[in-house]
């Protein structure tokens, strides 16, 4: 997936870090890892948080779940699409995969509205954990328009996607998965 410079991080991310600063904190420099090596075992539990958070969570917009456009948080049985993202990537981490290889996405989805997917970045390439499917793709397999993301190395920082300027700070979603 090809970075084109420095992005600003979408203003939900923004607030979720302030009040969750350790679940943004770049962790161990010195074990940093910018790509996971592929294995039968990491597909596998790949496969499975994916499917057991979209399982798990009914999907509703902020705006009906909190009466706020843009809120980022760990969903209990509802959220949006960054919700499902937070969720996949506090469950990958506790099963040994490391944060520089889960990289929150933001990306425009077919019908051009802002959604959030999580980047695993492997030896194999970079693959896809969405809430709007089981499947894994490969991010070249999807029909997603890329934006920004975390970085690897600062999970503060974010890098732009495209070569179109993303310094904006979009919503990512205002609409219910349901919806869409």
């Amino acid at each position: 997936m090809p970075e084109f410079g420095s992005a600003k991080p979408p203003v939900g991310f923004v607030r979720f870090c302030a009040s969750n600063l350790d679940d943004c904190r770049a962790k161990d420099r010195t074990i940093f890892t910018s790509r996971a090596s592929m294995t039968p075992e990491m597909w596998e539990a790949l496969a499975k948080v994916n499917s057991y958070v979209n399982g798990r969570v009914r999907p509703v917009s902020d705006q009906d779940l909190y009466g706020e456009i843009e809120r980022w948080t760990y969903p209990v049985n509802a959220g949006d699409c960054e919700d499902f993202v937070l969720l996949k990537k506090r469950y990958l981490e506790g099963l040994g995969f490391s944060p520089s290889t889960l990289l929150i996405t933001v990306v425009l989805d077919e019908k051009g509205e802002g959604h959030a997917i999580l980047t695993v970045a492997t030896t194999d390439g970079d693959f896809l954990l969405d809430n709007r499917r089981d499947q894994i793709l490969r991010w070249s397999d999807s029909t997603y328009t890329f934006l920004k993301r975390q970085s690897a190395r600062d999970p503060l920082q974010w890098t732009s996607l495209s070569r179109r300027s993303s310094s904006a700070a979009p919503v990512v979603s205002t609409r219910s998965e349901e919806e869409r």
